[in-house]
């Protein structure tokens, strides 16, 4: 009879916590649902739970105090899981972006169509999150993989939640096929990994790994599989049409926490376990790094709606945040972490104004319906210049200080003498070029709040006291964290920490 030791638990105080706060949600949406219809039914519609919101960010806050301070390196379940400061630190920069999700998703929960899936939005969210938890603290490919599934299949139910409005359930339909397909060809991946050496945890592989084809063949087709969880070239053709169906809040989390995760879990592979494979995966990231960006910028240019253009500068970001791998160092970590940090605030700042103006535009997201709005909305406007700007990388937001920190660490130790230093040095450089790229597309959304007429301007109107809650807390990020140098230092001590 196998006895289990129950003391492992106290080593995954996140996931704990996290089930902890499932369990609340569950119990308290359970015992308070009233008699649902659906919205194009004739009755009466259910009335709001105004605590419910309040209680579930109440929750994930605690959770996020509970888990912000560096723990010490731990392992359990037979070394399958594992955690360490720097992991600590991704959990919590994960569940804070979570956290703005929750609490900018409420002036949409509140609608009477989507008001009687409040519960369902929670759980599934937050089931996500365990996932990505899992995924990040695996020490083994099983466990990786069933991480993996256990936040791609309720994000799938997130896309399609609002089946009723726009295209949701044809994005859940192509956010679930491109997921299973791109799933099968990691796990066959991992399948030739472990026919080669004959063990899936990642010590052990790490030790065992050698350029061979078998093994070769293995990395490409994990790199492959994990390329469409981070949308990167050429794995990216879902992301446009699944961004632009799912619910603005559900397309916030995907494009920032999801994306994370999954640049999170490419780092602590490819430098742990193909490690001794660098000049391999060095190579791939230069070619997938320079298509990303470049091809998703150029895209971009050309998109007037909104959630599509966002979708094409989420790819570009996600080619910036591998950038960081090349140097593979500790630095590259630290610069991957704080770049997904100021990302995170960024972006959920100018989907919280997306989501905003789509509640009072009836739902319209094209680029005209911003023309003129900062003589209606100037605070909306100023807001999501600052972001914009942010995410383009002008100084003195932190933006700027995040991509200076993952182009140093992508020549980290790089010499031009050699050909992969030179062409770290020539990928660096194209991305800068880009940078000037991206400034343009994110100008033109300030050219239409500022510069551009509009015969009929969208009607000045209120925001929700959540949504301004949710843009405070982005705007401070997007303000102080680049200039506020305890904050990379408090990422690159836990990172020191864990080596």
């Amino acid at each position: 009879m196998m006895n289990i030791d129950y003391s492992q638990f106290l080593s995954m105080i996140p996931e704990v916590t996290l089930v902890a706060l499932l369990v609340i949600i569950f119990i308290a949406d359970f015992a308070t649902a009233q008699r649902v219809v659906l919205p194009n039914a004739e009755s009466k519609a259910v009335s709001p739970r105004a605590w419910f919101n309040p209680l579930v960010c109440l929750l994930m806050t605690v959770h996020i105090v509970i888990n912000i301070f560096p723990v010490t390196a731990a392992t359990a379940f037979g070394g399958m899981y594992y955690t360490t400061p720097a992991i600590g630190i991704i959990k919590t920069i994960l569940a804070l972006g979570a956290l703005i999700v929750l609490i900018q998703s409420r002036e949409w929960l509140s609608r009477p169509d989507t008001q009687f899936k409040e519960g369902e939005f929670y759980m599934l969210m937050i089931s996500t999150l365990l996932g990505m938890n899992m995924m990040v603290s695996a020490n083994h490919f099983l466990l990786f993989f069933l991480g993996l599934e256990m936040a791609s299949v309720p994000m799938a139910c997130l896309v399609g939640l609002d089946k009723y409005r726009h295209n949701s359930a044809e994005a859940a339909a192509k956010f679930i096929l491109t997921a299973t397909f791109s799933s099968g060809v990691m796990l066959f991946g991992i399948s030739f990994l472990y026919g080669a050496m004959g063990t899936l945890y990642f010590d052990d592989l790490a030790m065992k790994m050698q350029a061979t084809p078998l093994t070769v063949l293995g990395m490409v087709f994990f790199f492959s599989g994990l390329g469409f969880k981070l949308s990167l070239v050429p794995f990216h053709f879902w992301t446009a049409d699944t961004y632009q169906g799912a619910p603005t809040t559900v397309t916030g989390y995907l494009s920032v926490v999801s994306k994370g995760a999954a640049a999170f879990a490419l780092c602590a592979i490819l430098m742990k376990v193909f490690a001794p494979m660098v000049e391999y995966w060095q190579y791939l990231l230069f070619i997938v790094i320079v298509l990303s960006i470049t091809i998703a910028n150029l895209f971009a240019i050309r998109q007037r709606d909104l959630k599509r253009f966002m979708a094409f500068s989420s790819i570009s970001q996600a080619g910036y945040i591998v950038l960081a791998l090349i140097g593979n160092s500790a630095m590259s970590f630290t610069a991957l972490s704080f770049y997904v940090l100021i990302y995170v605030a960024a972006n959920m700042a100018v989907f919280s104004v997306i989501s905003s103006v789509e509640e009072h535009n009836n739902g319209v997201v094209d680029m005209e319906g911003y023309n003129g709005l900062y003589k209606t909305n100037p605070r909306l406007a100023f807001l999501m210049t600052l972001a914009l700007f942010s995410l383009g990388g002008i100084p003195p937001f932190a933006g700027m200080f995040s991509k200076f920190f993952v182009f140093m660490a992508a020549v980290k130790g790089a010499s031009i003498s050699t050909t992969a230093g030179a062409l770290a040095y020539t990928v660096v450089f194209i991305a800068l070029v880009n940078t000037v790229v991206s400034l343009y597309y994110y100008l033109l959304i300030v050219k239409a709040m500022y510069i551009k007429h509009n015969e009929n301007p969208l009607s000045t109107f209120k925001s929700a006291s959540s949504t301004k809650l949710a843009l405070a807390i982005c705007t401070a990020g997007i303000l102080l964290f680049g200039v506020c140098s305890m904050v990379y230092e408090w990422i690159d001590s836990a990172t020191m920490a864990s080596l």
